[in-house]
């Protein structure tokens, strides 16, 4: 019988056997990132498909942002009726289901009795 650390081994030279040559430089190097010239030049590239002016108008719409933005109120407004219109989801389903469930045992309780009145007939 093999031991573990046989087994291990087997296992390990099976692996490395099947893998590619460079396998593990590739994986180290991708877990590295990119290097800073390789930085460089995304932004490099990146800039060149900007339109000019973009950064300058990307600032405008960002000072405008705030007002454009929902006031605290409008925000608890929406999440007051989120819960609300929670709320009467959760509620409707309980009562279908409450209702659903008295039904079966109602018509349980039916036949049961049903086979009593006959079994009080047979006596």
């Amino acid at each position: 019988m093999k031991t573990e650390e046989k087994a291990w081994r087997a296992l390990r030279a099976r692996a490395s056997a099947e893998l590619p040559t460079g396998f593990a430089e590739g994986v180290l190097r991708a877990t590295r990132g990119p290097g800073p010239e390789v930085w460089r030049q995304m932004n490099a590239i990146g800039a060149a498909q900007l339109r000019p002016g973009f950064a300058e108008r990307v600032l405008r719409a960002a000072w405008a942002l705030p007002e454009k933005m929902p006031t605290l109120l409008a925000q608890f407004t929406l999440g007051a009726a989120t819960v609300a219109v929670c709320v009467v989801a959760v509620l409707a389903l309980h009562t279908r289901s409450t209702r659903l469930e008295e039904e079966r045992a109602l018509a349980s309780w039916a036949a049961l009795a049903a086979e009593a009145s006959d079994f009080d007939l047979l006596q």
